[in-house]
This record gives structure tokens, C-alpha cells and sequence, in this order.
């Protein structure tokens, strides 16, 4: 497992990939939610009233590495993160900035 300090405007978050064979399991969290590559559930952390958005890659077959993340779009949000402001169409750096 690798972490990595992720920069924000107002605060700093970790950023977290997980090799899982031929892919990696990424995600990024602030101390409000977090950001993920498309293997998590969003809709099931809403149930704990966790904002969480997945990520689709703005270019390439998948999310691989932060940077991926962070350049990603949001394809999917719960409704904890869209009460924060997050929308489909934004990228995973964009949405983190409201988590």
C-alpha cells in the first residue's frame, strides 16, 4: 500500500492506492470524504452519511495512480457529497476542494 500527502486549497488529505494485481484500488480522503477510483460503493457509505463521489479516468482504461484521481471525473455522487456540492462532470480534484 502506498500513502501520499494530497495538497488542497484549504487543507491536506491522503491519498491512498492499494495494488491489487492488474489494478489498483485508489482513493483519496479529507477529514469530510473522500474520493475513489470506480470499485467503491458510494451509495452504501451514504448510509453512514459519508460524501464519497467515484471517479472515471479523463483519459486511459482506468484509474492507476492519484494524479488519475485527481484529473478524473466524477461519474457518480451519494447525496452527502452532493449536499457539499459535488457534482457529476467535476474532476476528483474539484470535488475533493468541497470535501
Amino acid at each position: 500500500m502506498q500513502k501520499t500527502e494530497v495538497r488542497l486549497s484549504r487543507k491536506v488529505a491522503e491519498g491512498i492506492v492499494i495494488p491489487l494485481g492488474p489494478a489498483n484500488l485508489v482513493a483519496v480522503k479529507t477529514d469530510v470524504g473522500m474520493v475513489g477510483c470506480g470499485a467503491f460503493d458510494v451509495v452504501a457509505l451514504d448510509s453512514f452519511s459519508y460524501p464519497a463521489a467515484k471517479i472515471k479516468p479523463s483519459s486511459g482504461p482506468s484509474i492507476a495512480t492519484i494524479d488519475d484521481l485527481l484529473k478524473g471525473i466524477v461519474k457518480e455522487t451519494n447525496r452527502s457529497a452532493m449536499n457539499r456540492g459535488v457534482t457529476n462532470g467535476m474532476t476528483g480534484k474539484q470535488a475533493l476542494e468541497l470535501l
